[in-house]
């Protein structure tokens, strides 16, 4: 499948800003702007297996196409949502438990790189990652 492999951090385009707008505070913004974040995806049919490993934790979540689950973000910040195909991309469509706002998240691999994109309360921000 498109999406299996491992990605490594590359680079980050506008996600300080984005991180702001999320409300998280400037040494937890300063941090995750060099977590080193590394993700390994593994897809079989709908169901994905991802691990993410960064400079401050290491997370493996399982989920399926379509079906809602729970997820916390780094700084704690605790998710509820799901992610489904459109084409070739991956959408993920998840709503903050503390506020009840959407984040909405995007990935998808074009040549090496795998382009995983935000949105939240119109602030936009990606973060590129390398195929290792």
């Amino acid at each position: 499948m498109t999406y299996n492999g491992t990605w490594k951090i590359d680079r980050n385009d506008n996600y300080e800003k984005f991180m702001e707008q999320m409300g998280i505070n400037v040494m937890k913004r300063k941090l995750a702007a060099h977590d080193n974040l590394k993700i390994t995806i593994e897809q079989n049919g709908d169901t994905f297996h991802v691990k993410e490993s960064s400079n401050f934790r290491t997370l493996e979540i399982d989920f399926t196409l379509g079906v809602t689950f729970e997820y916390s973000l780094a700084d704690g910040t605790e998710l509820s949502g799901s992610w489904t195909m459109e084409g070739d991309m991956m959408k993920g469509v998840f709503n903050r438990k503390d506020n009840g706002k959407q984040l909405t998240t995007t990935r998808i691999v074009q040549g090496d790189e795998l382009i995983q994109s935000y949105n939240y309360e119109g602030v936009d921000a990606k973060r590129i990652f390398k195929k290792v």
